[in-house]
């Protein structure tokens, strides 16, 4: 393939784009950060079409854009996200740094690149339909104050692409868990531990049994996990504990166990006489769940693959994402059509740029072909 083909030339003004993006450090957290991320992007996709984002304010949450490219019903949404998991002040230890075919630097790959993949694609794309880009600011913590914005953007989309990293190797996310969060409270009655301990009823013992209720839950071959990973319980080690309390995340792969483990979490009773549990916590996303839809997609972005000349295979991932919401109301999505990479969440974060290059003419192509 040719250097026009594969983009090259676009390299240094992508990579300007995103080093932008990256040391705008954007926790989900801070709104005034956020917000001037938001800028940032703004900028960007005004620089790069022309076009005024239209800006979604929050009070309390990071504002969140929408670029709007042509008229018309049935769009084309491309999901992005501008928030990052990085405390401010990681670029010191991490600054962004390209060094050959790698790109490092905290929010670089979940999911900077992204952006500046859409907004370059979109430039010299041809689109027979409407394109909405939406990227928001709290899709790391769990998109509360956006999700509505895209459900309503989305619901009468003809397609919806997340601009999320790609899975290992390079492969599309055809399928993502589902995720569900509780904290489960145990209240007991306080004793001396020495003296009188058949006076107490401890709520670390409660909750030990209510562990070992949870983890009997899970059901690994349906792709269902249950993980207690917050305890904490107890004032002193010779006091019966009066309270106790457990944060709990579950993934699933089917919204049918989401209702099972549910229903099973919301209705655990006490073990111990005496004993009193308080049970918070639900679905935050649904599953990504592989349908017609998705595979149609997969197939046609596999296609395109193919004449541009690379391989692209499909995942299951048990990470969630803002497809998760839109795959669950029955518009087909398809995620993980940013660059191939690693390390999202972790020091070792990086992307690889010829693959970015790729992947920004396959959403071109893509977009066109929708």
């Amino acid at each position: 393939m040719d250097d026009t083909l594969m983009q090259r030339p676009q390299r240094p003004a992508m990579l300007a784009a995103l080093e932008r993006l990256v040391t705008t450090e954007s926790p989900s957290s801070d709104k005034a950060r956020c917000d001037a991320c938001a800028d940032e992007v703004a900028k960007l996709f005004q620089q790069r079409l022309g076009l005024a984002a239209i800006r979604h304010r929050r009070d309390e949450a990071g504002d969140h854009l929408e670029i709007r490219v042509g008229e018309g019903t049935e769009p084309i949404v491309l999901l992005c996200h501008h928030d990052t998991v990085w405390p401010h002040g990681t670029l010191r230890r991490l600054p962004f740094r390209v060094d050959g075919d790698r790109v490092t630097g905290p929010g670089s790959y979940d999911m900077k690149a992204g952006i500046v993949e859409a907004a370059f694609a979109l430039e010299h794309a041809r689109p027979r339909r409407p394109v909405v880009v939406l990227s928001t600011s709290d899709e790391e913590i769990g998109s509360a104050s956006s999700r509505a914005l895209i459900e309503e953007t989305a619901r009468h989309a003809v397609a919806v692409l997340v601009l999320e990293p790609a899975a290992s190797g390079g492969a599309l996310k055809t399928a993502r868990k589902g995720i569900a969060d509780f904290t489960l409270e145990v209240d007991g009655r306080a004793a001396h531990a020495g003296t009188e301990p058949e006076k107490g009823i401890s709520a670390v013992e409660e909750l030990a049994h209510q562990v070992l209720a949870l983890k009997g839950l899970a059901d690994p071959v349906s792709g269902t996990t249950i993980n207690v990973g917050v305890v904490q319980g107890g004032t002193r080690p010779n006091v019966v504990a009066a309270h106790a309390r457990a944060e709990i995340d579950v993934r699933f792969t089917r919204a049918s166990e989401a209702d099972r483990v549910v229903a099973a979490i919301q209705g655990l009773r006490p073990q111990l006489e005496g004993a009193r549990l308080r049970i918070r916590g639900g679905v935050d996303r649904p599953p990504m769940e592989r349908g017609p839809g998705v595979v149609r997609l997969a197939q046609l972005t596999q296609a395109i693959a193919a004449d541009v000349g690379f391989p692209l295979s499909e995942a299951s991932v048990g990470g969630a994402s803002d497809g998760n919401f839109t795959a669950a109301m029955g518009v087909p999505t398809l995620d993980g059509l940013g660059p191939d990479g690693g390390g999202a969440h972790a020091d070792s974060e990086h992307l690889l740029v010829e693959s970015w290059l790729r992947r920004t003419l396959l959403l071109r192509l893509l977009i066109e072909a929708l």
